[in-house]
């Protein structure tokens, strides 16, 4: 009996300590070399004048030194009739960051594991695309960094909407049955079979012979398919137990309106063209949307601590409290610049530093020009960035909704706004 009672007490303080490494730990700039008055000022008038100038409602803004979080804070509102303040534990549509958060680590991780090889034709894995004579000796690392030829976007929702700007109601339902499962929003739901549809168009899409740097998102839209044929597991379970639990980011996944979080989600855009309302709690995206919500170009809602984690996971080179959830190699070769002779400076599924950014004024700079080029990160179209330096142990992460209540607010891109605040904590260190 005595044994058994120490061995639960030993079990509970193992359980307690796992649980407490999932905290981030926090202090003040000052305590970690910042010039903490300089910060409080810059930051402080950026936000304003963001709010002010329609940038956004409202944002935050997260800053980790090391693995410690030096500043967090939220600023605004949700909307512009100032109802509902920004807190600090809100979750936010991730947009394309989702690339970086989602289908991207299940890759990292496949390849560690030699289930894939970044240099064989993609059609080794993607069995569509060896009978596409444009596609089928395209690679995965052209694939990632945006080097294949692939064509940057297609506008499913063209294929569910007619001329007359009603839904085609062989592919959309109010209700759900067997055949209409995914939800895209409240009172919309697809047609399990148009996923493939989509497949089969991405298949089709044309590939240009000029292999140059053009972002494309297309195959973030079929690799959860891939993920789940190469692992025998569900995309978002894989992602959790893989992920998201080890790094104790609590909220970080797709479909929040399906959970019962305690947290609020932050709106996006009030869409006229295909749900009519205001989008809350439901991907922006409308690609992924039509997935059901569940992609891996888009889809992913999260909370600027859960992306901390995960990004500090990227900056500690695959190493979180001493596990080695992705090998330290694997991370590098991912966060590298891949194709430096074309004039291309992403890595695998990473953005990066513009060339000679160092050289740039800030205006022109992408990100802050004392930004280390070993950097990388994320942004998303909804108003969300995130970014790494393990050079200069740097991790911002800044959430918005800049599309509210349109995607015609541009003042996000304008201003300069997300690199000007990532800017202030490079000049901030003593």
């Amino acid at each position: 009996m005595k044994k058994s009672l120490s061995l639960l007490f030993v079990f509970i303080v193992v359980v307690q300590l796992g649980f407490a490494q999932h905290e981030l730990v926090r202090s003040t700039p000052s305590k970690l070399g910042f010039d903490e008055d300089f910060i409080k000022q810059k930051v402080d008038s950026i936000m304003q004048m963001g709010i002010d100038s329609l940038a956004f409602p409202g944002a935050q803004l997260l800053i980790a030194k090391n693995d410690t979080v030096i500043f967090h804070k939220a600023y605004g509102y949700h909307t512009y009739d100032e109802i509902q303040a920004v807190a600090l534990d809100d979750l936010y549509d991730l947009a394309s960051v989702t690339k970086i958060t989602g289908p991207l680590p299940a890759l990292m991780k496949l390849v560690d594991e030699g289930k894939i090889d970044l240099d064989k034709p993609f059609s080794t894995y993607w069995k569509p695309w060896r009978k596409r004579k444009d596609k089928k000796d395209l690679t995965l690392r052209e694939i990632l960094a945006h080097q294949a030829g692939l064509i940057p976007y297609v506008v499913f929702l063209n294929e569910v909407m007619k001329k007359n700007g009603k839904v085609k109601k062989r592919f959309v339902h109010e209700l759900p049955s067997n055949r209409y499962q995914a939800q895209v929003y409240d009172g919309i739901y697809i047609n399990r079979r148009f996923e493939r549809k989509m497949n089969r168009i991405i298949d089709r899409s044309e590939v240009s012979e000029e292999k140059k740097y053009l972002y494309s998102g297309l195959t973030f839209l079929i690799f959860p398919s891939l993920i789940e044929q190469l692992t025998g597991t569900d995309y978002q379970t894989y992602l959790n137990e893989n992920f998201y639990k080890p790094l104790g980011c609590e909220a970080l996944g797709f479909l929040p309106s399906l959970k019962n979080f305690d947290n609020a989600i932050v709106p996006t855009e009030v869409d006229s063209l295909f749900r009519k309302t205001l989008v809350k709690g439901w991907v922006h995206d409308e690609n992924a949307s039509l997935k059901g919500g569940v992609s891996g170009n888009a889809g992913l809602f999260g909370t600027a601590d859960d992306l901390a984690k995960l990004m500090l996971l990227y900056q500690n080179f695959g190493n979180v409290n001493g596990q080695q959830l992705i090998s330290a190699e694997t991370v590098r070769e991912f966060t590298e610049v891949q194709f430096p002779e074309n004039e291309n400076r992403r890595g695998l599924g990473f953005d990066k530093p513009y060339f000679g950014n160092a050289e740039l004024p800030l205006i022109d700079a992408y990100p802050s020009p004392l930004a280390s080029p070993e950097s990388f990160g994320h942004s998303g179209f909804t108003g969300t960035f995130v970014w790494a330096d393990p050079v200069k142990k740097i991790t911002y992460i800044f959430l918005s909704n800049r599309v509210y209540p349109s995607r015609e607010h541009q003042k996000l891109y304008s201003l300069n706004i997300r690199t000007a605040l990532m800017d202030v904590f490079y000049r901030a260190e003593k």
